[in-house]
């Protein structure tokens, strides 16, 4: 049986590999994304005082930094029984926000434009960021750039840091926002919208527009069916900081709802021997392997799968982004993931009207921005709908308030099942007699980009056939920490 290798797979935050098998006729017999990193933090946080976990599970990534330090900031109010001041709720929301404008605009025009905008069949060697300077113009990637920068600007603003933020308090936020800063935040709102419109205009004329491009997002070549889950408010509404978490099964009827806690009555997570990502799925359908339609048990979680969940959106202009999608596709749940990109460019344009809906509110320069300590609870759950799909950290601790027990279900790992069965499809479809070259490659990495992978986030499982050492140093360079494998159960 023949084997090819997409490794490293590219366009993503992390290192992984995709291996395709082939039958005795040249054609697709398996395919797998195996992730070949471990990060564990779920090892590494255990001994530390929760009130430092948010500022230290923020550097499980660059990217990612602003997601988790949220989640594990909510899993601490919950361990010291309060909840934030209604002004610190609205700072950490418009932090959040700012920090989905900023992530959404590289995803969109670092990984996922350049395999349209640049040419669905051009060589790999143009699909990236240059190549797609070159078609949107210099001046205009600039201008989007600088707009970008402004997300950068309130995230560092509000939570300390341009990367890893440190103003997480159970209860609240570590400093009140001055007015100056309020109109500043406004000011810039204005720019992120213009953003978010220009994403959506961008995408609409060189994508929607394209009449090659539109039979690709209704094809069947990248549509996955599977279930979904996703954040939602009161009203159904699509909800990122905080909500109640909505699965559906693949024809759009609602499973259940849960809030904390009651994740564990829906999610189960299977190990697999051959990745350090685990593969999650619905309990009540069971395990049943990689299968798509009706009997799975899979489900995806991000853009897309907000966008089947969700009644829409609370701010105007993304709620007319997301009415015109719905037509495009003549009703919802919509199943081709391709779809995704769409999905995150209405989503840039909301957070960009939220953060303008929040700082118009002058309360948010109230000084109280914290509440005292209560009922010290020992345990904790943080959820958030991150720019990838939802995202849970679960967190025990001792009396002293020292982790004893994690558990993180990040996007990517929820997503494991559901890029699997893409990667297979798309090698399926444009693999045939054993032609394959560089081109057919490019089109097969296409069915995993649209899930906007963090391999680094999802790495927690240990397997230990793939061996492995982590050290952990001091500035100074003192060794404070060796951690193996083989000595973890």
């Amino acid at each position: 049986m023949k084997k090819i290798e997409i490794n490293p797979m590219t366009r993503l935050e992390g290192h992984g590999k995709i291996i395709i098998f082939l039958d005795e006729k040249g054609n697709v017999d398996d395919a797998f994304m195996q992730t070949v990193e471990f990060v564990g933090y779920e090892k590494i946080l255990k001994g530390l005082q929760i009130e430092e976990v948010p500022r230290v599970v923020s550097t499980i990534c660059g990217v990612c930094r602003g997601v988790h330090f949220t989640a594990s900031m909510k899993a601490s109010d919950e361990i010291f029984g309060v909840k934030p001041t209604p002004t610190a709720k609205k700072i950490r929301e418009i932090f959040y926000n700012a920090h989905i404008v900023e992530d959404h605009t590289t995803v969109m025009y670092a990984f996922c434009f350049p395999d349209f905008i640049c040419g669905l069949f051009s060589s790999p060697s143009e699909k990236n960021i240059l190549g797609l300077l070159k078609k949107i113009g210099t001046e205009l990637g600039r201008e989007i750039l600088k707009k970008r920068a402004g997300a950068l600007k309130i995230f560092e603003m509000l939570g300390g840091r341009p990367s890893h933020p440190v103003t997480a308090l159970p209860g609240g936020w570590a400093k009140p926002v001055k007015e100056e800063e309020r109109k500043e935040i406004l000011k810039i709102a204005d720019e992120l919208i213009e953003l978010g419109k220009l994403t959506l205009k961008i995408f609409e004329n060189y994508i929607i527009k394209n009449k090659e491009y539109e039979e690709f997002f209704r094809s069947d070549v990248y549509r996955i069916v599977l279930n979904y889950l996703g954040g939602v408010d009161e009203n159904d509404k699509i909800a990122f900081y905080d909500g109640t978490y909505k699965f559906i099964d693949t024809k759009g009827n609602e499973i259940g709802r849960f809030k904390g806690r009651e994740y564990l009555e829906y999610i189960a997570e299977k190990t697999l021997p051959w990745s350090y990502t685990k593969a999650p799925y619905l309990k009540k359908h069971g395990w049943k392997g990689f299968i798509d339609g009706e009997e799975t048990g899979l489900y995806c979680v991000g853009p897309l799968a907000r966008f089947n969940v969700g009644k829409g959106f609370n701010t105007a202009l993304a709620q007319e982004a997301f009415e015109k999608m719905v037509d495009f596709y003549g009703g919802k749940p919509v199943h081709n993931i391709l779809a995704y990109n769409w999905a995150r460019a209405i989503e840039l344009l909301s957070a960009a009207e939220n953060i303008k809906k929040l700082a118009s509110d002058e309360s948010i320069t109230d000084k109280n921005v914290r509440q005292e300590i209560k009922n010290f609870t020992g345990e904790g759950i943080g959820i958030v709908e991150a720019p990838r799909g939802t995202l849970i950290h679960h967190y025990r601790t001792d009396e002293k308030g020292i982790v004893s027990e994690v558990n993180l279900i990040v996007a990517t790992t929820h997503n494991k099942g559901a890029v699997n069965l893409a990667i297979k499809k798309s090698a399926r479809h444009f693999i045939k007699a054993g032609k394959v070259d560089n081109g057919i490659l490019n089109l097969i990495e296409m069915a995993y980009r649209p899930y906007d992978l963090c391999l680094a986030c999802a790495t927690h499982v240990i397997n230990s056939i793939m061996p492995f050492h982590i050290y952990i140093y001091a500035h100074d360079g003192e060794l404070i920490k060796e951690i193996k494998n083989y000595e973890l159960t």
